[in-house]
């Protein structure tokens, strides 16, 4: 299951990439906002976090203007990794060397299409496993 959630900013991103991971057949849980009103980012990229970090979802995309409030928010939740990705080099190397479990998306910074890519690369890239990746995951945990 994925989380995903985003401020009125990042809202009709939202409802594309829904409509992609339905086409997809891959199963979400939508944290808000759930119109295009004035919201607080924080509000959903914790959502999302929590989810993550509590084990219903595996994995979450939080969307915002920029992505970067959003992104902070959900990096203060213990246990997520969240990054923020503008091309999909950055989505495989965060998902091979970070093991990265949110994905952060500007929607006034990333065009539709280009944020599709991002997140299938996202999604369909593996942690790679090496050692030196989980040394420095591990470092990040503290």
């Amino acid at each position: 299951m994925l989380a995903i959630g985003s401020d009125h900013g990042g809202f009709a991103l939202k409802q594309a990439i829904m409509a992609h991971l339905d086409e997809r057949g891959i199963a979400y849980r939508d944290y808000g906002t759930y119109t295009e009103d004035s919201c607080d980012y924080p509000d959903f990229g914790r959502a999302v976090a929590l989810a993550v970090a509590g084990g219903d979802c595996e994995r979450g995309i939080v969307i915002c203007g920029t992505g970067i409030g959003i992104s902070i928010s959900a990096n203060k939740v213990p246990g997520i990794r969240a990054a923020l990705c503008g091309d999909c080099f950055s989505a495989q190397a965060t998902r091979e060397h970070n093991d990265a479990n949110v994905l952060a998306l500007g929607a006034r910074v990333v065009g539709e299409g280009l944020a599709l890519m991002i997140v299938d690369t996202f999604l369909d890239t593996p942690f790679s496993q090496d050692e030196r990746h989980v040394r420095r995951i591990a470092k990040i945990e503290g």
